[in-house]
């Protein structure tokens, strides 16, 4: 699917050199491209690429990619289109739509029925209790204990949302659980909404501050819907929508018991106040969890699941928003200007929460088994790297067959309990050509039985993993010393010629 934006100058469904040359050429793609929905109209009415939407097929057409009127007025050839129309039919005999009538066919008989099945619920569930991050857990306040708790209060916009839950291009859910429910089915509750919705314009702070102060222990469910982020609908800062904040603090300064936030969003928040309130002992992140949410924050939250999510993006301080032009694309960072970069990879700021962060009711151990401590780059004779003090060498073929080095790691829960672990396996290269501060290699998830070890292996390929990109675009392989870390785990690699 060719996208909306143009690389280089070009609207990438009319760029031959990405979907002929890249997409069929080098990735050998033996199927058809599409345009992402209205990619060929923006490139004609909104980019203005082209002077005619005939003219915006045409290009499309023959860059890889229709149309009848482009046809007659003589702006592509038939035999282009039958070109692109055998890349349809050749995906549509290898699906087998032309072996018979469809009910006779191994999915023909699929249908509504096949939809929720309990395999699929139970999926949906697993899915959501995985995708669940705990990101703050002071003096083991979660999870919480079904006796001990007598009474909880639910407090927050999405504490019995339903539809919020599956976020945009969704299916239709076979139910919902929402987090009231989800809590409810375990222990007593006390709800108050606080906000009529997440704009949170007025919170109803003292009905909310009766229920907290009366509960065993308090749960707020904060956080976005499609009202504060979708396509098309930017957010304006990183802060709470409304009243959010103002009533998690006043609800957390009159907690008779623990304190958790779980945070519902696509995207991260600037929650620096909650992560530095004493009063808040939990935080967790859901994302937009599905039809089975609330019934997987209650079995993280009441210690059924234990939590294994990672941040898949990092969470910036409203700073970074307010001097960050949304405009600006580059990565590396600029001192002379403060711009602090963007991405794990290279942001040099101070974050919410990082890319990756995520906390567990296990500990986990890892011990490096088998690393090499070096990794020679074989060079043609009469290299001018031979002769020279050379920072990196080109990242190309003749140099990099049988560069695969086999990474070993030792893994134990050191818990009784049973937990899912996700190991990131991260190289810092040599500081050349503004390379980034580390960067993932790797990664695997493993399910450890309580005291249990398992050996995870990575097969590292040295210069697609360890090469960087220098300031022209080339991919170049840094000489000297990489770093390999695994959470506290350090090793170091040495590249040379």
């Amino acid at each position: 699917m060719c996208s909306y934006n143009q690389v280089n100058g070009k609207p990438t469904c009319a760029d031959p050199d990405l979907l002929a040359g890249v997409i069929r050429g080098q990735w050998k793609l033996n199927g058809y491209i599409v345009s992402d929905c209205d990619s060929v109209d923006v490139l004609y009415n909104s980019q203005h690429y082209t002077k005619t939407p005939e003219e915006a097929a045409a290009k499309s057409i023959l860059a890889g990619k229709h149309t009848e009127a482009a046809v007659k007025a003589g702006l592509v050839n038939e035999s282009a289109i039958d070109h692109a129309i055998s890349n349809n039919f050749a995906t549509l005999m290898r699906l087998g739509f032309f072996d018979g009538h469809p009910s006779k066919q191994p999915y023909g008989q699929l249908g509504p029925k096949d939809v929720c099945t309990q395999a699929n619920q139970d999926l949906a569930l697993d899915a959501a209790r995985q995708g669940i991050v705990l990101l703050k857990n002071t003096a083991g306040s979660l999870p919480l204990s079904p006796t001990a708790i007598k009474n909880l209060a639910v407090i927050g916009p999405n504490a019995n949302v339903t539809k919020t839950m599956i976020g945009n291009y969704e299916g239709t859910p076979c139910k919902y659980t929402t987090p009231l429910q989800g809590l409810a089915a375990v222990v007593a509750t006390i709800y108050q909404a606080g906000c009529s919705n997440v704009q949170c314009g007025t919170a109803q702070v003292d009905d909310a501050k009766k229920a907290a102060a009366s509960a065993d222990a308090t749960v707020l469910v904060m956080g976005a819907d499609q009202s504060i982020e979708a396509e098309s609908h930017d957010r304006l800062d990183l802060l709470l929508p409304g009243q959010q904040q103002l009533l998690i603090t006043e609800v957390a300064k009159v907690a008779k018991g623990p304190v958790i936030l779980i945070i519902m969003s696509g995207g991260g928040f600037d929650i620096s106040f909650a992560k530095n309130d004493p009063k808040i002992t939990s935080i967790l992140w859901v994302g937009y969890p599905g039809q089975a949410g609330g019934a997987a924050i209650a079995d993280v939250c009441f210690g059924r699941y234990n939590p294994s999510g990672r941040l898949p993006m990092t969470w910036y301080p409203q700073s970074y928003v307010e001097k960050v032009p949304m405009t600006n694309m580059n990565m590396r960072p600029d001192a002379s200007n403060g711009y602090p970069g963007r991405t794990y990879r290279f942001y040099t700021g101070e974050t919410v929460y990082a890319f990756g962060d995520g906390l567990s009711y296990s500990t986990m151990n890892h011990e490096l088994v088998r690393a090499p401590k070096i990794v020679a780059i074989p060079l043609e004779e009469g290299h001018v790297c031979y002769s020279s003090n050379c920072k990196s060498v080109d990242a190309v073929e003749q140099s990099c067959q049988n560069l695969n080095l086999d990474i070993h790691l030792r893994v134990k829960n050191n818990a009784s309990i049973s937990g899912g672990h996700t190991i990131f396996l991260f190289s810092t290269p040599p500081s050349v050509h503004k390379s980034p501060q580390k960067h993932l290699l790797a990664f695997e998830k493993v399910f450890l039985k309580g005291q249990e070890e398992a050996l995870v292996s990575f097969k590292v390929d040295a210069c697609k993993d360890l090469s960087v990109v220098d300031e022209l675009g080339n991919r170049k392989l840094a000489l000297g010393d990489h770093l390999l870390h695994v959470g506290n785990l350090k090793h170091s690699l040495t590249v040379r010629i």
